[in-house]
């Protein structure tokens, strides 16, 4: 089985997407000039509002694939689920490179962060309309000891 969600977002004049770790969308109305790992306000969903199958599935060392869609303009970041991943944030969504996990945390040991996303697709979400959308999407048949294709990423085995 297949799960995919997206949310909807917009740019903000002050996005950076120079973070080299993590890669966040909020649904906070703007950002400070701090915020370097936000690619996108006005967010229509957080952790707290994906879909629960979609959740349950990321209850699991499986990998999670993402897509950011900016007008024709796509970036696909691989990433893994976790055991302990809450998704219970209200606001924000964290793709991260490192095995942290908060409540904000989507998915951990992703293959890219902000820093990595086409720097055309960046300086179109500086335009406060600009619209962007991203996919979520885990499959239950893709074995949690495969690796994530396109990297040398393997899941924890402890």
């Amino acid at each position: 089985m297949k799960v995919l969600d997206t949310i909807d977002f917009f740019g903000h004049h002050l996005i950076k997407a120079t973070h080299k770790t993590t890669l966040e969308v909020t649904k906070e109305e703007g950002l400070s000039p701090r915020g370097d790992c936000i690619i996108g306000v006005r967010a229509n969903k957080s952790c707290w509002d994906l879909d629960s199958r979609l959740k349950m599935l990321m209850a699991n060392e499986i990998p999670v694939r993402n897509t950011i869609q900016v007008n024709d303009l796509s970036f696909n970041i691989n990433a893994m689920g976790n055991p302990s991943l809450m998704l219970t944030d209200k606001r924000d969504v964290v793709i991260r490179k490192s095995d942290y996990i908060c409540p904000r945390t989507l998915a951990i040991r992703s293959n890219k962060a902000a820093i990595d996303m086409p720097r055309l697709m960046i300086l179109m979400l500086k335009r406060n309309d600009a619209k962007g959308i991203m996919s979520i999407s885990v499959d239950q048949n893709l074995k949690p000891s495969s690796p994530i294709k396109g990297t040398n990423m393997q899941p924890h085995t402890s």
